[in-house]
C-alpha cells in the first residue's frame, strides 16, 4: 500500500488495516456464520454470512421500513435495540451460533452494545 498523502487517506489506510487484519482470522460457516456489523453517521447495518458459500442468511438494516419508525440512531442506546431485533431475525431464519466481524471498531460502545442485546436475543458467540 502506497504511503497517504494527508491525514484522512492515513486514517482511512489504518482502518482498512484493521479490517484486513481481523477477516484474517474471522470466517463465517454453515454452522457458524460471520455476523458482520457496520455503523455508519446515520445507520446500523448488520448481516450474517456464510463465506464457504458466499450467500447472506439474515440481514437487517436501519434504513428498513420495520426500523425507520423506531428511529433507531447508531448510538449505544440505539445498537442495543437494533441488536435484539436481528437476533430475533437471526434465530428466526435458524442461525444460533456466530463469529462477530466489528470490523475496524474496537469492542467498545455501540458495538459492546449490539454484541450483548444479540447474546440476549439468543445468540452464541
Amino acid at each position: 500500500m502506497n504511503k497517504p498523502a494527508n491525514k484522512v487517506h492515513r486514517k482511512q489506510s489504518l482502518a482498512q488495516k484493521r479490517r484486513w487484519r481481523l477477516r484474517k482470522r474471522v470466517r463465517g460457516t454453515a454452522a457458524r456464520p460471520r455476523l458482520s456489523v457496520k455503523f455508519t453517521h446515520l445507520h446500523i447495518h448488520a448481516q450474517a454470512v456464510d463465506d464457504d458459500k458466499g450467500v447472506t442468511v439474515a440481514f437487517a438494516s436501519t434504513t428498513e421500513k420495520d426500523f425507520r419508525a423506531a428511529k433507531i440512531r447508531p448510538n449505544i442506546k440505539g445498537a442495543s435495540a437494533f441488536g435484539k431485533a436481528f437476533a430475533q431475525r437471526a434465530v428466526k431464519a435458524g442461525i444460533k451460533a456466530v463469529v462477530l466481524d466489528r470490523g475496524a471498531r474496537s469492542y467498545h460502545g455501540a458495538v459492546k452494545a449490539f454484541a450483548e442485546t444479540a447474546r440476549e436475543g439468543g445468540l452464541s458467540f
